[in-house]
Formats: C-alpha cells, structure tokens, sequence
C-alpha cells in the first residue's frame, strides 16, 4: 500500500520525534479493537513497526461502522476553533477539559484531510468546505459535520479497514479476544526464565488473547499495547451498540492498576428505532438536525416544554425529555417525524442524505417520508473510561488507549455529537506518535496462559442467566434518571453477581461469553460506584435526590492499586 497521507515518518519529523529503526528486531505493537481508534494507530504507525490489530468478532463488527452521524470538522468561514470548544464544553455541563477540547478543535480540519485523502467518500457539495456537504447536529451552533449520508462510520470504517488490509506490516485477527494484560505481576507470580522484566518498574508487557476458533488462549508478546475496545453499552438491556461493546479494555486497564474516569456518565441516544425485529437501529441525531420532530401520538410536539433549543438540544436533555413523556403518558415509544423536512426539501433530499434510515425503515414497514417514526432512548456512549493524556498513555508503562474506551476530557458529562469520530482520528496519530518515540524494553520470555486448576464447564447457564439479570438490573436502577436508594440496591447485587463469575472464572475455562460477562460486571460496578460520588445532577447523571449544581464541578475519578492476588479477579 501506498503511505496513507500524514505518515508516521512525516508526522514524527513534523512533531520532532525519533522513530524507531525498522532493522532492529522488534515485538510488535498488539491493538486490540479494529474500530476506527484502533485502525488509526496501526496506519499511523505500521511504516515502521510491526503492528497486530485483534478484532473480536468479525473485521467488520466495530462500533465505529454502525457510526451513522459524522465527523467534526472546523472548516467553513462561518465556523471557528473558540466556537467548536464553546459547544463541546457546552454540552459536557461545566466538565469539559478546556486544553483537551482545544487541542481536538485545533487538528479537526487536519482530521478530516486525512479521511478525505485517504479516500472516504463523504457526501459532497461544490460549493461547500473541501467540496464537502456539512450537516448540523444537536449541541453544534453551525453546520460542521462531515459525513456520507446516514452511514459515515461504515463508509470511514471500510476506507481504513482496506488500507490496513493491504498493509504488509499490518496482521489483522479475526475472532481474537483479549482476556488480559500481561505485566509485571504476571510475571512475578508465575514466574519466568529471565525474571529482570518483573524486578523494575511496573509496565504491559503485552496481552492473553483467546483465539476462539481455536479455544486457545496465546500469549502475545508486545512492544506496546494498545487498548481500543470501544464502550460498554451491553451492560444495558437496550443499547444502539453492537455485541462487541462489553468494556473489555476498561475491565481489563483497571485490573492492571489503571485510574478510570467519569464512568457514571453513559449518553442514551434519544432516538433508537423501536421495532420488534430491530432493537439497535440508531436513528441519527442529523435528522433532527436537518427538521424532524419529536412528537406524541397525537402529533403534539413536546421539546419546548424541556428546552428552548427543542430538537437540537444535548442529547442528555432530549433522552430525559422522551423518558419524562413516556412515563408522564404511559407509552412505550414517541414519534420522530420527518414529514417536516419533506415539506420544506422534498421527498428526494430525505432518500438522499438518510438511505439507510430510509430503506430499513421501510424494510419493517415503516415509510418515513410518509410517516412518523417510532422511537426510544437507547445507552449508547460511554463518555468515561480510563485515563489517558493526549498521547494515548495511560498510568501502566506499555499501556495505551484510545476512543470509547478513554476519558481524556473532551466528553464531560455528556458528548458533543460527532466528536467521538473526531477524537479517534486525532488521539489515534498522537498515540501512534508516542509510541514510536518510545523505547520500548525488550519483553523477553512472558509466562504461558496456566489452564493447569480448571476444567472444561459443565453448563452455561450461570453465564446467560447473571449476564440477562446484570443487563435488566442496570437498565432499571442505573439508568437515565437515577436515585441514590436505587443506585445502592444495584451496587449490592452487582457485588453478588461479580462474586458468582469470578468463581466460575476461577474453575472453568474461558470462552467468549464468560469473559465478557466477566468484564460488564466489573464495568456495571464502576459505574455505580462512580455514580454513588457524585452528588449533583450533572450532564448524563440524572439524579432525583440532587439538584444541578453551579457550573464548576469536577471529574470523577476512581483509583485502584493493582494487587498480585488481582491476576484473576
């Protein structure tokens, strides 16, 4: 493949830094996460180091390629940097971290080129920034999103996927599941032929990794690794997420002795379709963007009585808004109805900018030119997660991560639309930086994944009966409006629940579904503890027992120091 534009060896000379000689034999750097974050840090990267990217179900399974919305960019006349960093911080209620959202505001035109130099086909406009059609989305004071009509993850997604598909330095994994970091207490505890590694500092020395074809757990050696797992929405009954979004990398850097942050803040997407045959289907922000109303079943708009801003209020004050007139009228769904933008653009320009929604809307029978389409709130960001700097690094040595998986201080308490794509494609190129400025040690020989105390199990039902009663438990008491009395109770069976699965961890071997339940129970529990110290309603954080407080307040960031009896917890 010819070298993406805004290459590793360019951007590294650019930034001052050294890279790596690519004749000296080296580890390479495992990835774990093929979704947009990951990618990014392999192109960036893969000019010069060896890169190994995991993908837990299928290549095209990531959270990113169900991205329909956009990506940021700072571009047209009418825009600036102040701008974007006023609504970001707008929209993450008084918790936004200023440099950080400066930062990602600064390099979102850069972001963008690249994309489009890479070859994404974003929907274009003649007269429009870099040729391209830009869209407004709720939070945003102007029109500053790129996309590809309804579906610009997947076409983002395909672009990259194919480059690193034709990369030679680039292996992509299908089917491979991380299980855990492997660090220095690893090695302490079961012991190696060259003990040096353990007797220094605490670093990641690389990663267990279940090959579920095979049913075997490897152990991978790495130069770095990188954690770009995505969120944790399949810890809620209902959720926009694909079934790879089970917080592996969070679980996994808080074993490892990582800090996590703002956990308690999850984004519920206002608008899920509400359809029997289809319980993950987004319906996009941009359409309420572009005039769609959000109405009762007697047409009767209701988003002026939450916020003047209506429709294109925060997400957070929409999904409170629709939970309010669900419970106030007893119903299961609201009404999206698009009919507004038809009278005003025509019938063409729906089916134009929203085929996607358009056709598996009337797939099921819906036509949504015609009419109003049923909608639910759905979890569907996770907007804390470990703590990173603005080079990806986390607080363990050889750890990184990027995207969903991060708290890096763009999000706050509630996300910006389409900044998420953004930060993957900024972070991405200054981790991929950071790490080939890095001289990494050597990881030498690393211990074996020991199956030596257990056994193949019996029965699965305690894995699908506690990952069922976990997922129903958070969507009733840790949901979009949440109580301190509620948020104990789920605490205290979350408890419960972690118990049973570490016991069946401990005796029998690991299979995907085990392990990801393994790691939403772990995550549930950050959650609820992060929720339990914040004491206001801020942003996501809706809470009946405290009011919303002044603007200033502060993260919520939770420490745990890693224990070697914690290898298998």
């Amino acid at each position: 493949m010819t070298n993406p534009p805004g290459t590793a060896k360019a951007n590294a000379a650019e930034a001052g830094l050294q890279v790596p000689d690519p004749t000296q034999p080296q580890a390479p750097v495992v990835v774990v996460g093929a979704g947009l974050g990951g990618l990014a840090v392999a192109l960036h990267m893969a000019q010069h180091l060896p890169v190994v990217v995991l993908a837990k179900r299928g290549l095209h399974e990531s959270a990113t390629a169900w991205a329909q919305g956009g990506i940021v960019g700072v571009l047209g006349s009418d825009d600036s940097i102040d701008s974007h960093v006023r609504d970001t911080q707008d929209a993450g209620a008084g918790i936004v971290d200023e440099h950080t959202a400066r930062f990602i505001a600064e390099h979102s035109a850069a972001a963008v080129r690249w994309l489009v130099e890479a070859g994404v086909p974003f929907s274009e406009d003649a007269d429009g920034p870099l040729g391209l059609h830009l869209t407004r989305e709720g939070g945003h004071a102007v029109r500053r999103i790129a996309h590809a009509a309804d579906a610009t993850g997947k076409a983002i997604h395909d672009t990259l996927l194919q480059r690193a598909l034709e990369h030679p330095n680039i292996t992509l994994r299908e089917r491979w599941m991380a299980v855990d970091l492997i660090t220095s207490r690893h090695l302490r505890r079961r012991g190696t032929r060259d003990e040096t590694p353990a007797d220094g500092p605490p670093r990641c020395f690389g990663v267990y990794a279940l090959d579920m074809d095979s049913g075997r757990v490897e152990t991978l050696p790495a130069t770095a690794v990188v954690l770009a797992t995505g969120g944790v929405g399949k810890v809620y009954r209902y959720t926009s997420n694909p079934d790879t979004a089970t917080g592996d990398g969070i679980a996994m850097a808080w074993r490892a002795g990582c800090r996590v942050g703002n956990m308690e803040f999850i984004q519920f997407h206002p608008t899920c379709l509400y359809h029997p045959q289809e319980r993950s289907f987004l319906i996009t922000e941009a359409l309420r963007g572009e005039g769609a109303h959000l109405t009762l079943p007697d047409g009767t708009r209701f988003m002026a009585a939450h916020d003047e801003r209506m429709e294109l209020a925060p997400r957070d004050i929409v999904a409170r808004a629709i939970d309010f007139e669900m419970k106030k009228h007893g119903l299961d769904h609201v009404w999206l109805d698009a009919r507004p933008i038809v009278a005003e653009k025509g019938e063409a320009f729906v089916k134009e900018h929203f085929p996607t929604i358009h056709a598996r809307c009337l797939k099921l029978g819906i036509d949504i030119v015609r009419q109003p389409i049923p909608v639910v709130p759905a979890a569907h960001y996770t907007c804390g997660g470990v703590v990173t700097d603005l080079e990806g690094r986390t607080d363990l040595p050889g750890l990184f991560a990027v995207g969903e998986t991060t708290y890096t201080g763009l999000h706050g308490a509630n996300r910006l639309a389409s900044n998420s794509l953004l930060e993957c494609v900024v972070l991405g190129r200054t981790c991929a930086l950071r790490i080939m400025a890095e001289a990494a040690p050597s990881p030498g020989p690393l211990p074996p994944w020991d199956e030596s105390q257990v056994e193949d199990a019996d029965e699965q039902v305690v894995i699908a009966h506690n990952w069922d009663e976990l997922r129903l438990l958070m969507w009733n008491y840790v949901g979009i409006v949440r109580t301190t009395k509620r948020l104990e109770r789920a605490l205290h069976r979350i408890k419960l629940l972690r118990q049973e699965t570490l016991e069946y961890y401990a005796h029998f071997r690991v299979n995907r579904d085990l392990l990801e339940l393994r790691n939403l129970v772990m995550c549930a529990e950050l959650i609820v503890r992060s929720a339990l110290r914040r004491h206001e309603s801020r942003g996501l954080h809706y809470s009946r027992d405290f009011p919303h407080t002044l603007p200033v307040s502060f993260p919520t960031v939770l420490t745990r120091r890693a224990r070697s009896q914690d290898v298998n917890d």
